[in-house]
């Protein structure tokens, strides 16, 4: 009897306890209000866009440290809230061709790209026309000609009749370089050119380069003439076979580099019994900033994802409270850079705070709050799209529908889950970095590439916030599930990674 009373005196404890650990009392803290109180924030004029490295992205990242810190999560990064890392970016101070003391004006007679540019002055005696400057196994243009430590002049590719295959330009440039060019003159016809050369060149994360490739410079045929005479006119129609000529050529650049600082930011809610392994949720904050004054806000991509990230903390925040909380750690990231090239995700995945064989899975969100309007079939009120959830664990896909089966019921759509869809959106979000290192991933997305992806009109007003929240709802129920199951995701499949092209 006594045994018994035990039992019935306890009964009402571990009903309670079993109570407490239904997820869905916390999920329904994800609220379309929440939602759209931070996105209209995230996605603000004052956020100027938040192009990775620039003032709007800052004060994004700030907001988001912010909210981290109000949820009581712990700084993600020894201490701090974000984890920076280097941005670059050229700014051309001049640049000049001169031929035969004949100076040519910069869009009006010749063109180059500042951040493939290299400061440098050079004057030649000698410039080699190499036709269309092609290596391949049917034919070399460099074939008797010596052009070590001079400048090559070549045809835009398309220009001379009769021969395809012209490659692609890196793969001319290599060939000139690889035959001791040291700049390289590329004609083209497009001359005075509409738009001007921005005298800030593209951001860029490598600053030190395996192969520093000779500069190129693209020249009107006014220059091509100036070196080539009347040949010029035959070289066109092919005519001319590859020679060198006499001439006084002096090529001069000169810019300046600017060292920028990007940041993810990152909290971290500590697990119990299981602390030393961990969940990663992940969306990018960045966008593409603005153009002169016209701001990209970017609501949906990412904000959304942002916003989702915010939110499926705070839930499991308050399931600690509560007394609740996961078993693995959780890792909240959100990083910048996506839109440059999944720069943030890569920095952090190839310099991780936590060991990456401890990461179970990484729930990566990019786009959850619009409509496909080109999804036709089933329930476009009631869908998302699931990006690589059979990839890299046989775990992972099964948690994944008996999870959304038991609580949101959304209809799991795969059309984008195949590596060799045309669009390669597996490849096109910050998981890939998780991904490529081992680590199982499934990326939720709304599959929204048309009518204001990547233009200004990607508005907070846009925004199914019913659907979002339902989506983010789901990802933290599959969070919560791998937060607290008792093993890791087996990592027991090869990521196949299609050539470009297929």
């Amino acid at each position: 009897m006594k045994k018994l009373s035990a039992i019935l005196l306890l009964l009402p404890l571990f009903v309670t306890a079993q109570k407490k650990t239904d997820p869905a009392t916390f999920a329904k803290t994800i609220t379309t209000d929440d939602l759209k109180k931070h996105l209209y924030i995230v996605a603000s004029k004052e956020m100027e866009g938040r192009e990775t490295a620039t003032p709007g992205q800052k004060k994004a990242a700030a907001y988001i440290e912010s909210q981290f810190k109000s949820l009581g999560l712990i700084p993600g990064n020894n201490g701090d809230y974000q984890m920076h890392y280097g941005v670059y970016q050229d700014s051309l101070l001049g640049a000049s061709v001169e031929v035969n003391g004949k100076m040519f004006e910069l869009d009006k007679d010749f063109a180059l790209n500042v951040g493939q540019t290299n400061t440098s002055t050079y004057r030649f005696s000698e410039i080699v026309f190499v036709g269309n400057g092609v290596v391949d196994s049917m034919h070399d243009d460099y074939k008797g000609l010596d052009v070590r430590g001079k400048a090559v002049l070549m045809l835009a590719g398309q220009q001379q009749p009769g021969r395809g295959g012209f490659g692609n330009q890196f793969a001319r440039i290599d060939a000139a370089q690889k035959n001791g060019a040291v700049a390289v003159l590329v004609i083209s016809g497009n001359f005075p050119r509409s738009i001007r050369t921005n005298p800030k060149g593209n951001m860029y994360v490598n600053a030190f380069q395996r192969v520093v490739r000779p500069n190129q410079f693209q020249v009107s045929e006014k220059i091509a003439q100036a070196i080539m005479g009347d040949d010029y006119a035959n070289a066109k129609t092919g005519q001319i076979p590859p020679k060198t000529y006499s001439a006084e050529l002096a090529l001069s650049f000169n810019k300046t580099t600017t060292n920028l600082q990007s940041s993810n930011v990152i909290g971290v809610l500590e697990g119990s019994d299981l602390k030393d392994e961990y969940v990663f949720v992940t969306a990018h904050y960045d966008h593409l900033g603005k153009r002169d004054t016209v701001i990209y806000y970017g609501a949906d991509d990412d904000g959304s994802g942002t916003v989702g990230v915010l939110e499926i903390a705070e839930a499991f925040v308050k399931a600690k409270l509560a007394g609740k909380g996961p078993r693995r750690s959780m890792v909240f990231m959100t990083v910048s850079g996506e839109e440059k090239g999944l720069w943030g995700s890569a920095y952090y995945s190839n310099h991780p705070i936590f060991p990456l064989e401890k990461t179970t899975v990484d729930l990566n969100i990019d786009m959850i709050g619009r409509v496909d309007t080109s999804r036709h079939n089933g329930d476009t009120s009631n869908y998302v799209y699931v990006v690589g959830d059979d990839k890299i664990s046989t775990d992972l896909k099964l948690i994944s529908e008996a999870t959304n089966k038991k609580y949101t019921r959304m209809e799991l759509d795969y059309k984008f889950n195949d590596p060799k869809d045309p669009q390669r959106i597996y490849f096109r979000s910050d998981h890939y970095n998780f991904a490529d290192k081992g680590v199982p991933i499934i990326f939720y997305y709304d599959g929204m590439l048309r009518g204001d992806y990547h233009r200004p009109t990607d508005t907070p007003n846009k925004i199914n916030y019913n659907l979002l929240a339902k989506r983010a709802q789901l990802v933290f129920y599959t969070a919560w599930e791998m937060a607290n199951r008792n093993d890791m995701l087996k990592r027991d499949l090869k990521l196949e990674v299609p050539p470009r092209g297929f």
